[in-house]
This record gives structure tokens, sequence and C-alpha cells, in this order.
């Protein structure tokens, strides 16, 4: 998603765009509310949704790319009037914008990020940064060796190396979801503990996952328990992560299975 905005607005420093949203939709839809695409004359970035729908949307944008008194809004019945089996409806808007909207465009976009924080610099946590470059996120990536990160990362990833590794939890951002995968099981309970005291006082941590398994963190739970933590605390955790009934271990599945419980959370990043 970071690329996508990145495409997105060093495209428009060169030529204008008109920037297609989805404003509300009813019944069943290609793509939420807050789906977007962007129609240059030579092309477009994202979308929404694909179909008859994105078809008609980018043939109208094109029209206001050139005559600037074109509807600015436009409602879609996706049966009736587009033939396509969704059968919801769609009403979108269609902003003209260009290289001086740049500064609005970039904070309205970077707003819609919600942040994670992911303790871990190894192979599950490479293979995230690798998923999530493409979400709607803000990644605070956090290890306390001197260098588990790759040269480069996508640009909706920091990268901080924090000894204790379990100091950074004051430093998240408020709302952040939080990945639990350090390289010491040790340095994990410790990251757990900085978490739960986090949200004893602040309750602004919404989600806390640690890797491992079931016995992984039965011996977490019963050492908690013995730090004063108590069961309805530790019920915050969720333990293992990534979605039910997977079983293979390979760090890009494991990355992908737990990206997408990140995306189902309540109030989790819009797709």
């Amino acid at each position: 998603m970071q690329s996508l905005i990145i495409r997105f607005l060093d495209h428009l420093a060169l030529s204008p765009a008109v920037w297609v949203r989805v404003l509300a939709t009813r019944g069943s839809v290609p793509r939420d509310a807050g789906a977007w695409m962007a129609v240059f004359a030579d092309g477009t970035v994202g979308t929404i949704g694909g179909g008859r729908l994105e078809q008609d949307a980018i043939a109208h944008a094109k029209v206001l790319l050139t005559d600037p008194g074109a509807a600015r809004g436009q409602s879609y019945a996706l049966g009736p009037s587009l033939g396509q089996c969704c059968g919801g409806h769609v009403s979108l808007g269609f902003e003209p914008v260009s290289a001086q909207d740049l500064a609005r465009l970039r904070q309205d976009l970077q707003a819609e990020h919600q942040p994670v924080a992911l303790f871990g610099g190894g192979h599950v946590g490479h293979a995230l940064v690798q998923v999530f470059a493409h979400l709607p996120l803000d990644v605070h990536w956090i290890d306390s060796r001197d260098a588990p990160f790759p040269a480069s990362v996508s640009a909706n990833v920091r990268c901080e190396h924090s000894q204790p590794v379990q100091d950074a939890v004051a430093t998240l951002a408020p709302g952040a979801r939080v990945l639990i995968m350090s390289f010491s099981h040790a340095e994990d309970l410790d990251i757990v503990a900085a978490c739960l005291l986090r949200q004893r006082a602040r309750a602004d941590l919404p989600f806390i996952g640690l890797i491992g398994s079931k016995t992984k963190w039965a011996t977490f739970r019963q050492r908690l328990e013995a730090r004063g933590f108590s069961a309805q605390e530790l019920a915050h955790i969720t333990s293992p992560i990534g979605l039910p009934g997977l079983r293979d271990k390979r760090p890009e599945v494991i990355a992908v299975s737990v990206a997408a419980q990140l995306m189902a959370l309540p109030d989790g990043p819009r797709p």
C-alpha cells in the first residue's frame, strides 16, 4: 500500500489526475468505503474493485480530466446498471488533483495507516515486513541485536535498535497492534510483560500477539502469573498467532497468515 501511495504521488508530481474514491456502499460490493484509484491521462494507479464498475469510473474520470464541469459524484447499482453479480450499490467521488495537492494528499493517505509494532528481526519478521509493505500500516520494527535489519526497507517501516528491547514498549504509538517474535524466549517474556504493564496503565494496545506454540504460552502464563498479572490481563494476549489450523511453518506462510489475522481485527486497517 505504501508503494502504491508513492507511485500515485510521484506520478501526480508530473501530471494531473482524478482521484476516485469509494464514498459509501450498500450490500455486496467489490471494495469497501475508502478504497481508491487515481486516473491519469496515460493510465491508473490503484483499484476500486475492477470489472465494469472500474471501467465506467475510469471513463468518467477521463472526461473530468478535460471537462472540469463534469459531475464529481456517481452512484452505481451494480446489478441493474452494470450487470455485476455483486448486486450491491456503490457511491463514488471524483476529485481532480494536481501537484499543488501533494502535501494534502500525502497527509490524508498516511492518516489512514494504522500502527504495528513488530518485535524481532528473524526470518518471520523479515517475511512480515515484506507483506506489510503492501498494506495500510505504519510499522515500528524493533530488535535488541546490532544488525538484524536489511539494508533497505519500504517507506512505511521504521527500524529501531533497543537494548533492553522491552524499553521500546513505552514509545509505541497508541493503538499499535503488537507482534512479538524475538530471537529469545526470555526477551519475548519481558516484552509481553512490558506490554501488559502498559495495557494496565493506558489500555491502548488493542492486540498483543506472541509467536510460538500452545506449550510456550502455557509456560509464559505461569511465569506472568508469578509476576502478578491476572487471568483477565493475560486473556489480552493472543498466542499462538496467525490463522487457526495452519500447519505450514515456512516464514512466508506464517507472515501471510499473521497479516491476514491483523486485517481481520475489529477496526483493523482498511483493505
